[in-house]
């Protein structure tokens, strides 16, 4: 495994509340229509990141798919462990998330909440990633993230696509340096939005719906 992809798994989590400030985001990197930014944070050493780009698929059936834990080893970067811990409805869970890391650096975990709404006349649906480290026991051998805060925003184009916005900061706990990490901020967003442009597409989610999301 790449140091490139040891950093972005360290950096770009799926997934915990919305990460902006008050400056202006740099694009790093573009590639097939992905676009990644970074921003520095008063408070933080380690860059806030921002993917953006176009999926061909409807709201409802992208919400399906971004909530749709069971399969997150499917498309998001270095995941090695993802599992539904509680739901309190089909668009409020609770997931922890394990990452594969090569040695010798301690692969790190999370328990994150997710909550998805969408507005009624725009469309435009929202899922806030809340970070909980506490909300089951450390693992041997395995990092705890100790903080972190993403939102996804999923705007209608009104011609079966949707525009994707990811924004997403992380502190990695450990000594991962924190140069490093924000230098190679990119790799993991362009992996995982190739990777989810294709899972829209599987057939099992042809007749998928989630309660109060539509198109």
């Amino acid at each position: 495994m790449s140091a490139r992809r040891t950093i972005f798994i360290l950096m770009a989590m799926i997934l915990v509340h919305v990460a902006r400030a008050q400056k202006t985001w740099k694009l790093i990197s573009e590639k097939d229509g992905i676009y990644v930014y970074t921003q520095n944070l008063e408070n933080s050493k380690f860059k806030a990141v921002r993917a953006v780009c176009t999926v061909d698929c409807g709201v409802s059936r992208l919400s399906y798919v971004l909530m749709d834990v069971s399969n997150t080893k499917d498309w998001v970067y270095a995941t090695k462990v993802c599992k539904l811990l509680k739901q309190m409805s089909p668009t409020d869970i609770y997931y922890y998330s394990e990452v594969e890391l090569p040695w010798p650096v301690s692969n790190r975990d999370f328990i994150i909440r997710i909550t998805l709404t969408q507005d009624e006349k725009t469309k435009i649906a929202r899922i806030v990633a809340e970070n909980h480290p506490d909300y089951v026991p450390e693992k041997k051998n395995v990092v705890r993230i100790p903080k972190s805060a993403g939102n996804w925003i999923l705007t209608p184009l009104g011609d079966g696509r949707t525009k994707v916005e990811y924004i997403i900061h992380v502190d990695p706990g450990g000594s991962v340096p924190a140069w490093l990490v924000n230098m190679l901020a990119d790799v993991g967003p362009y992996s995982s939005f190739t990777k989810l442009r294709k899972e829209v597409k599987k057939e099992k989610y042809n007749n998928v719906k989630l309660d109060g999301i539509s198109d």
